[in-house]
């Protein structure tokens, strides 16, 4: 009888937790769909007007667009740091290799506010403070370390003998980790791109040192607009962050499966 009820208790515990964690998410997403002007719950009147008035708002659009390039250049350069890293890494033995290892996830233990500064400082000397490559650049400091160990696990699966193989016919180091390597573990890749695309969209610390007026992101967009009152647009738009993070992991577990997509990330 112990057996059975300890594991109803798990249980319990597990979904009174996922359900501590959800409801806020559920409370904003209701709140995006009310129609008075001040942000209420429950929902006085359901109503698509704030998602409208978001059509019609080129400060949040110029947040949204802003949120998605500077996802995007982080996913595509967080992942080839990610992917060169481990690369470099496999042929290391012993301490080194820890070493590296250890080094390579050492941005995930500074907090953001000192990366922030940091950047800050050093770039407004290049003048590219409050620019795209500053913003990409902050947040694949985060994204990397997550693609590195994603890319890490991915080579420590994968044969390569085939690799030597191809080497011993011919082919270029590039041509073969192009034709031999990358389509074994592609899904990893898209893996490791969803991940670092994904810890982009929801940075906030950062983003806030080194965006600008036209650069700024939603996190930040959303910080400005909250500073001066509730305004609705403010659940709108997380509404629609939330909905685009669960469609990519969607996507991720589609491609490559549920339990490797959590095993991975």
């Amino acid at each position: 009888m112990r057996e059975p009820v300890r594991g109803w208790l798990f249980r319990g515990g597990v979904a009174l937790l996922f359900g501590l964690l959800v409801l806020p998410l559920g409370i904003v997403v209701a709140t995006a769909f009310d129609a008075s002007r001040a942000v209420v719950f429950p929902p006085t009147e359901l109503s698509l007007r704030w998602f409208l008035e978001l059509l019609e708002s080129p400060t949040w659009l110029r947040s949204l667009g802003n949120s998605v390039v500077v996802a995007a250049g982080t996913s595509v350069l967080s992942t080839l740091v990610g992917v060169t890293a481990a690369l470099g890494t496999r042929s290391m033995d012993g301490r080194y290799r820890t070493a590296a290892v250890g080094l390579a996830v050492v941005p995930l233990l500074v907090p953001g506010i000192v990366i922030g500064v940091t950047l800050l400082t050093f770039l407004s000397r290049f003048g590219l403070q409050q620019s795209y490559p500053a913003l990409v650049v902050a947040h694949s400091l985060w994204a990397t370390p997550l693609t590195f160990s994603v890319m890490q696990a991915a080579f420590a699966r994968f044969d390569w003998q085939l690799h030597e193989a191809a080497l011993d016919l011919g082919a270029s180091r590039v041509r073969a980790f192009v034709s031999v390597v990358v389509p074994e573990v592609r899904a990893s890749l898209a893996v490791a791109a969803l991940v670092a695309f994904i810890v982009s969209l929801q940075e906030f610390v950062m983003a806030l040192f080194l965006s600008g007026p036209d650069t700024r992101t939603v996190p930040v967009q959303a910080w400005n607009s909250l500073r001066q009152s509730l305004d609705p647009l403010v659940s709108v738009v997380s509404t629609i962050l939330v909905v685009a993070v669960v469609a990519l992991v969607l996507l991720g577990s589609a491609l490559v499966g549920l339990e490797r997509l959590a095993a991975e990330t």
